[in-house]
Formats: structure tokens, C-alpha cells, sequence
């Protein structure tokens, strides 16, 4: 049986709901990163990045999320748009598009305005504009499709829909009224029997909540290294 090893982070999430959309079978191995379960020996064997979420499938190991959902989808044959040179360049480009301007950004927003041990207006306000450009860009996108890719719900919609659940504490609660196709498609996907499977996944797992001083170590380590 295949293994996830995961969190509750955007990241893990989106691939928790492919493998409840695809329907695979799977077992859910929790990592707690603010226990720094992320850097122990047996998790940085199948990681050296230390980071979640990582999939185990027979003598494959898959580490980054949208190389799993690739190696996913290309493994079932399912949620990919059509088989064309078009399609599969709006699949990589937009998948890229989340990879690497969505994801970093919005959590760089996440980490200055609420975990950054002193106020940094500067990085702050940078962080914030890029988070904003890059959903703007992805809303604007959405105005004249109802997914990402057109009319069919494939991959890249999950890894839009890992992020936009951290989009209110990124962003502010007021953000959904501004990107209103995001918003669209985050509900509908929502709605989805397979989102609410991983919905139920934060009830397997008690993951520690609180950002005390061994959780800061372990999720922000360059901070020790700062001292040294």
C-alpha cells in the first residue's frame, strides 16, 4: 500500500485530496513538524529537504508535491487534461505557476505576518504585493473558464485549492471578496466528497498547535543558526 507522510500544510493536503479523488488506497503517516519529526533520521532517509509531504509507493519514492501529483496522475491516468502539446503545456506552466510563485509567496506572506519573531515592514510589504499579484493573476485566469485548465477538474485545480485554504490567514478574511473566480472554484471543490474525506484527515492526528520555542527551532531553524 502506498504511504503518505504528511501534515496539515497546503502542501500535503493537495495530495491528500488526489488520493481521495483517484481513490487509491493509502496509508497516512503523520510527520509533526513543530515536534521536528521533519528531522529525524528514518523521515530525512526518504527526504533530504526535510519537508512534507513525501509518498512511498512500492521501491518509488516521491518527495515535492507537484512532482507527486505528476507522478500520481500520470500512474492512474487520471485528472490530466487531454493528451495534446496545447494542454500539456498549460498543465506545466500553470502547475509551475503555483509551484513556484503561489506557494512561496503566500508562505513567506504567512511566515512575516504572523511567525517572524520581529516586525519587518519591508519584507512584509513584499511578500503581501507578490502573494496579491500572483492571486489576481490566477482570478483573472478564472474569469472565462471554470477551472484552470477549462471545463475539466484535473490536478493543477487541487494544487490551487491547497493554497487557497490558507488564503484568509495569508491574506486577511476579506481577501475571497476580491478574487471572486478563486472563490468560485475553492467552494466547488469544497463540495467535493473527496475534500471533505481529507477534511476529516485533521481528526486522525493530534498535531501540536502551539508555536512555542521547540516548535519555532523546528520549523525556523535559521534562527538557532542566527545566534551562533
Amino acid at each position: 500500500m502506498l504511504k503518505f507522510y504528511y501534515s496539515l500544510a497546503p502542501n500535503p493536503m493537495k495530495v491528500a485530496l488526489f488520493l481521495e479523488e483517484a481513490g487509491l488506497p493509502y496509508e497516512a503517516i503523520p510527520v509533526d513538524t513543530r515536534k521536528g519529526e521533519q528531522h529525524a533520521a528514518p523521515f530525512l532517509a526518504l527526504n533530504p529537504n526535510a519537508k512534507v509531504p513525501v509518498i512511498v509507493d512500492g521501491e518509488a519514492t516521491v518527495f515535492d508535491s507537484s512532482a507527486i501529483l505528476l507522478y500520481l496522475a500520470e500512474k492512474t491516468g487520471q485528472f490530466l487534461p487531454e493528451n495534446t502539446p496545447k494542454a500539456r503545456g498549460e498543465l506545466l506552466s500553470w502547475l509551475m505557476f503555483t509551484a513556484s510563485g503561489i506557494g512561496p509567496f503566500t508562505g513567506q506572506c504567512v511566515h512575516f505576518r504572523h511567525y517572524a519573531p520581529e516586525t519587518v515592514p519591508y519584507a512584509q510589504n513584499r511578500y503581501d504585493f507578490e502573494a496579491w499579484r500572483h492571486w489576481r493573476l490566477l482570478d483573472a485566469h478564472l474569469a472565462t473558464r471554470s477551472h484552470m485548465l477549462g471545463e475539466r477538474y484535473t490536478l493543477v485545480d487541487m494544487a490551487v485549492w491547497g493554497w487557497a485554504r490558507a488564503l484568509p490567514f495569508a491574506l486577511g478574511e476579506a481577501a475571497w471578496g476580491e478574487l471572486p473566480h478563486l472563490k468560485r472554484l475553492f467552494d466547488a471543490i469544497n463540495a467535493r466528497p473527496a475534500a471533505q474525506r481529507v477534511a476529516a484527515l485533521r481528526e486522525r492526528h493530534a498535531f501540536k498547535a502551539e508555536m512555542d520555542d521547540e516548535a519555532r527551532r523546528a520549523m525556523f531553524p535559521h534562527l538557532d543558526h542566527s545566534k551562533g
